[in-house]
C-alpha cells in the first residue's frame, strides 16, 4: 500500500463523491482506487500474471509440436477466411 496526500479540484472531488456513493464505499481513498480499477487499463496496461504467461507458452509449444513450421498457402488462407 502507498500513502499519498493529494490536492483535488472541485470537479475531481465531485467525481470521487459520486463513485463513492455509487459503489457504497467508505471513503475517497476507496473511491479513487475503484476509479483507477475501472479506467486505469485505458492508460496503463496491466502486467500479465505468471500463470497466464505459462499457459500462453504452453499453447505455443503444443502448436509448434503439432504443426512445426508448416506454412499456409494463400489459397488455404483464403479458404479459411472464406474469401473467394
Amino acid at each position: 500500500m502507498v500513502l499519498a496526500r493529494v490536492v483535488l479540484s472541485k470537479y475531481s472531488d465531485k467525481v470521487l463523491n459520486v463513485v463513492k456513493a455509487k459503489f457504497d464505499l467508505k471513503d475517497k481513498s476507496e473511491a479513487l482506487n475503484k476509479f483507477v480499477e475501472l479506467y486505469g487499463d485505458e492508460v496503463v496496461e496491466r502486467e500479465a500474471k505468471d500463470q497466464y504467461v505459462k499457459k500462453v507458452i504452453g499453447i505455443s509449444e503444443r502448436h509448434l509440436k503439432k504443426y512445426d513450421s508448416k506454412k499456409m498457402s494463400i489459397k488455404e488462407l483464403d479458404k479459411l477466411c472464406e474469401v473467394s
